[in-house]
């Protein structure tokens, strides 16, 4: 089992949203606008497992140490799993695997990142990416009041935006956001058609 930090990841200053204001290489210590500087930075870390597959799928005692690594990680929504196989294709041991990420609420995502490399010939490699959003520095105390310029405090954006990082569930969500749901929630569209249709009480006298 090995770990491969990917530190450089993604940078969200200055692109929290698709349309932010430029910056202008402003710094905490030199912002006379009111755009906050001190923006989130998303991290991405790739842990992987190889573990045998046979012809007809992953046998049990892989599947349970399987089982035993994802809780080792304490695998949970906001992470990725991967497969990479080394042209060994057996449907069959996807959907084993498949299974076992289910139980955990997630789905096999596509596209492997690449570096991680591959498992040898006969094994499957399991990849979990997980990305972890902070901001940099903050708390930061370094104003000088007395003869400053017109400035934004150097902390400004520290608090709002640590709790965000903090509390949103996938950090992927910071650097791509979801994309819209086609399917329609028919029950849920049936729940607000009766509330809108129902009539009133108290209505006729009742």
């Amino acid at each position: 089992m090995t770990r491969f930090n990917i530190s450089a990841a993604l940078l969200i200053a200055g692109t929290l949203s698709a349309c932010g204001p430029e910056t202008n290489r402003l710094t905490p210590v030199s912002n006379p606008s009111l755009y906050s500087v001190n923006q989130p930075v998303v991290q991405r870390s790739d842990f992987v497992f190889d573990l045998a597959a046979a012809g007809g799928g992953v046998p049990s005692s892989e599947r349970a140490r399987l089982a035993d690594w994802f809780d080792s990680l304490d695998l949970r929504y906001g992470d990725r799993v991967y497969i990479t196989d080394q042209g060994y294709s057996d449907p069959r041991s996807r959907d084993d695997i498949a299974d076992v990420a289910a139980d955990y609420g997630l789905l096999l995502s596509e596209g492997a990142p690449f570096s991680v490399g591959s498992a040898a010939p006969g094994m499957l490699r399991v990849i979990v990416s997980r990305t972890r959003a902070t901001v940099p520095g903050c708390p930061i105390w370094e104003d000088q009041m007395v003869g400053a310029p017109e400035t934004t405090s150097t902390n400004f954006g520290c608090a709002t935006n640590s709790n965000l990082a903090n509390m949103i569930a996938d950090p992927n969500d910071l650097v791509r956001g979801q994309t819209g749901d086609m399917m329609r929630d028919v029950q849920g569209s049936k729940a607000v058609k009766l509330y809108r249709e129902r009539t009133p009480g108290g209505s006729g006298g009742k």
